[in-house]
């Protein structure tokens, strides 16, 4: 198992970010890494997610910093030449997919069906991406998907929670989940990097709370 997708595990929930402007990339590292979640999934829907993970990467070498909503072998390039570790896509793209195992770069891809799943172990992958969880069924259809694959595992994102993380994380069929709840954008926007702290910490108590 490649010592990326270890490290997802052991973490547990991974802060799925959206930065509109790189200077508050610094702040939310330092935030994250206090809290006990020092990963971040730099998602590539801003102009400022490049930037975003290369001064995450410079400034928390330590920390784990993936590019999420990757959606072409160009920004899979962009975020690597970052410092990505790591790279996730919301859907099954096979050129995005093959360019990162050829590449030996760590992606999840996202899955909704047995096809998908099934393209995923073509390749020789074991941990995908369930989205949008909620929307698609959550826990219940994850583990209905799970019962034919007893060698794959599941990161869902999409309408986790709080409220929900924990039952996600007693599965022993989910790898890690994603979830933005500690880390919304509008949180990042007005600087209140006390509250995203004070949810990052609750987020990496429950993980070691269910995860003993």
């Amino acid at each position: 198992m490649n010592q990326v997708l270890v490290k997802l595990r052991k973490i547990g929930i991974i802060p799925v970010v959206v930065l509109d402007n790189a200077k508050d990339a610094e702040a939310l590292g330092k935030e994250l890494m206090k809290g006990g979640l020092p990963a971040a999934e730099v998602t590539f829907r801003t102009d400022a997610a490049e930037e975003s993970i290369r001064i995450m990467e410079d400034k928390f070498p330590d920390m784990l910093v993936g590019a999420g909503t990757v959606l072409s072998v160009e920004q899979v390039k962009r975020a690597t030449d970052a410092g990505a570790k790591f790279i996730v896509s919301p859907g099954f793209n096979p050129d995005v997919v093959r360019y990162c195992v050829s590449h030996d770069i760590p992606i999840t891809p996202g899955i909704q069906t047995p096809t998908e799943i099934e393209m995923a172990l073509d390749y020789g992958l074991t941990v995908v991406k369930f989205f949008p969880a909620e929307p698609a069924g959550g826990l219940k259809m994850i583990k209905a998907l799970a019962s034919p694959y007893p060698n794959t595992y599941f990161m869902p994102t999409g309408g986790i929670s709080a409220t929900n993380v924990r039952e996600y994380l007693a599965c022993n069929r989910i790898w890690a989940c994603g979830g933005s709840w500690m880390v919304k954008k509008d949180m990042i926007n007005s600087g209140n990097f006390d509250k995203i702290y004070s949810l990052v910490t609750e987020a990496s108590g429950i993980v070691k709370e269910i995860r003993k």
